[in-house]
């Protein structure tokens, strides 16, 4: 058959990411990415963009596990190339705190990021209503300027984007051959997935150079991430809404929640009011379907659902994705073969 044509649905991390391994893993194939909206006006800019994972219930740990690695892995290479600072790429250092010792003392990524260690009696000195701490170096990727450099690798390869709106997965069925949609929160309505909710987080974007450590309360309800121009401060998780609208009383909240951990957030200035809805579900839906009408087939490969992880697994989910694809192109080529017979 000719080259196989790939259209991904979505231009947030998880779907330029899942572009990017499809162009690297299958250089025949050619593939466009469609989205009605690209950065900075997508969740992933939202984000902190923090590697600290978040757990799915219904995904094996085992399976977990190997995404952070592989996606850590991949942005430590950046972040010690010369392409560290247009990727927005960096190693933060910092402490997560605990007012109760957690029953897991040892998460099962502490071996994935650098130095993890219980935190010192002199440490925990600067949290006086926390009893335990951790301390470790993790990464973070800074947005927009990561999605930029994902969008500049794509169109380097010759992935081609375009603005658009897909409204059903089945009108690209005479444009490829397989659909990969990555569409996040917009999963719910595109394929009609139920399980898949929006958890609504606001954060706050702040210029606050002095904060250079990241500092995460243990509950994960509030956070003090410091990007290379901007600090977030979160969070809120708001399960089932979708107001994309800033809530003055949770901007309040948050503030000063973050300034009783880090007191010296109080002169921060020009402070931004930012809204995401993060994609969630049980687990990440990463899994192949084939859509059929009238006896013409569509294969499709899923990859959303990431919640409040997406940042912390997208490489290894994106690199899934890719052997899934794969998978798909075989079928496709070995179908073609047969027809040929």
């Amino acid at each position: 058959m000719a080259a196989p044509k790939v259209a991904v649905v979505g231009a947030g991390v998880i779907g330029l990411s899942t572009a990017l391994c499809i162009a690297e893993t299958c250089p025949s194939c050619s593939v466009m990415v469609l989205s009605d909206q690209f950065s900075p006006n997508t969740t992933s800019d939202v984000a902190a963009g923090m590697l600290i994972p978040h757990t799915y219930p219904g995904t094996p740990i085992h399976v977990q596990k190997q995404w952070f690695k592989e996606t850590f892995t991949y942005l430590f290479a950046i972040s010690n190339s010369a392409e560290a600072s247009e990727a927005g790429i960096h190693l933060v250092s910092g402490w997560q705190v605990f007012k109760n010792t957690p029953k897991e003392e040892l998460p099962f990524w502490s071996d994935v990021v650098l130095g993890f260690r219980p935190m010192s009696e002199a440490e925990l000195q600067k949290f006086p209503q926390h009893r335990f701490g951790q301390a470790f170096t993790t990464l973070k990727c800074d947005c927009p300027p990561y999605l930029l450099w994902l969008e500049k690798r794509l169109k380097a390869t010759g992935v081609q984007m375009y603005t658009r709106k897909v409204a059903d997965l089945w009108e690209l069925h005479s444009e490829c051959n397989i659909v990969v949609n990555c569409a996040g929160i917009g999963a719910h309505q595109l394929v009609g997935d139920e399980k898949l909710f929006p958890v609504r987080g606001q954060v706050l974007k702040v210029h606050a150079p002095w904060v250079k450590n990241f500092i995460r309360d243990g509950d994960g309800l509030t956070y003090i991430y410091p990007g290379i121009h901007r600090v977030t401060l979160g969070g809120t998780r708001e399960k089932g809404s979708w107001s994309l609208s800033p809530d003055p009383g949770a901007t309040k909240g948050i503030f000063d929640r973050c300034c009783s951990l880090e007191p010296s957030l109080r002169g921060a200035q020009d402070i931004k009011v930012k809204v995401g809805l993060r994609p969630s579900r049980q687990c990440v839906r990463l899994q192949r379907e084939v859509l059929s009408q009238g006896g013409v087939k569509l294969p499709v490969v899923h990859n959303y659902g990431h919640g409040a992880g997406g940042f912390s697994v997208h490489r290894g989910t994106a690199k899934e994705a890719a052997r899934l694809v794969g998978e798909c192109i075989a079928a496709l080529q070995g179908s073609s073969s047969r027809a040929k017979l």
